[in-house]
């Protein structure tokens, strides 16, 4: 079996999960590509073989268990093992609570987000586990942190998200697993025009504390490289974090004006 690392990344087609995709092949990994628009995947994988690396497209919908579990098995059997899950899957719909589809925009949100999160990591831990080794990075949000108006659901995924991060942590540090979870702020992707769709606000977030996809692909490198329990990025959004625990009447009073 290779000694060469394998990531999988879930999510894969497209943003944070394409930038991550593309940055961990180019350090050396062999990299797994999961999402449901397939065609995506196998033009990203194209390009990562044709430089030279080794990829594996699948096709998956992580709201859906019998394919989770498929997936971390066709890994397994193609590579021989797995060393970091990137469970980046998500999407959002923000809008006010009474307006969003009890199925298409509810329920949907808490499968993505954060059931097929769970299953991700559910079903890649027992190798893992086994080996006594292995890195499991969760996708959350600064909306884990602070829950503006209209990101009711969402923000509900994301703190869920950061909860169960916590606990998994706490059960399989011990036995040579680690597990982190990431929380950008404002990401330049294809999110935001889909979350958002005609919802207004009064006043949208500064270029300059928006990131790009590629720097929290590096951010999760950097988690890889020195592991740590939570990540805010970019530093400036972790006084967000401080603000909703420390005084939640400011974050009230900025709500009510942005909205």
């Amino acid at each position: 079996m290779s000694e060469q690392p394998v990531i999988l990344i879930t999510g894969a087609s497209s943003g944070i999960g394409a930038a991550t995709v593309r940055l961990f092949a180019g350090r050396g990994y062999r990299v797994a590509l999961a999402a449901r628009r397939v065609e995506r995947l196998q033009e990203l994988a194209g390009e990562i073989q044709a430089a030279g690396g080794d990829a594996l497209p699948l096709a998956v919908d992580v709201s859906q268990l019998e394919q989770v579990q498929a997936m971390i098995a066709s890994v397994l059997q193609h590579f021989g093992r797995l060393d970091v899950v990137f469970a980046n899957a998500g999407f959002g719909r923000l809008d006010w609570l009474e307006n969003l589809d009890p199925v298409q925009d509810v329920q949907a949100q808490i499968d993505v987000n954060l059931t097929g999160v769970i299953w991700t990591a559910q079903a890649a831990l027992p190798h893992m586990l086994t080996r006594r080794s292995g890195h499991i990075i969760l996708m959350s949000s600064v909306a884990g942190y602070a829950a503006p108006p209209t990101y009711s659901v969402y923000s509900a995924t994301k703190y869920a998200v950061r909860a169960f991060g916590n606990a998994l942590g706490r059960e399989v540090k011990r036995k040579g697993v680690r597990v982190s979870t990431i929380c950008p702020g404002p990401v330049q992707t294809e999110f935001g025009p889909i979350a958002f769709g005609k919802r207004k606000k009064r006043f949208d977030a500064p270029a300059w504390l928006s990131l790009s996809d590629i720097q929290v692909a590096r951010a999760v490198f950097g988690l890889v490289r020195r592991p740590r329990r939570s990540l805010v990025v970019p530093g400036t959004m972790r006084i967000a974090a401080w603000v909703e625990v420390l005084a939640p009447g400011l974050v009230d009073w900025v709500a009510k004006w942005v909205f």
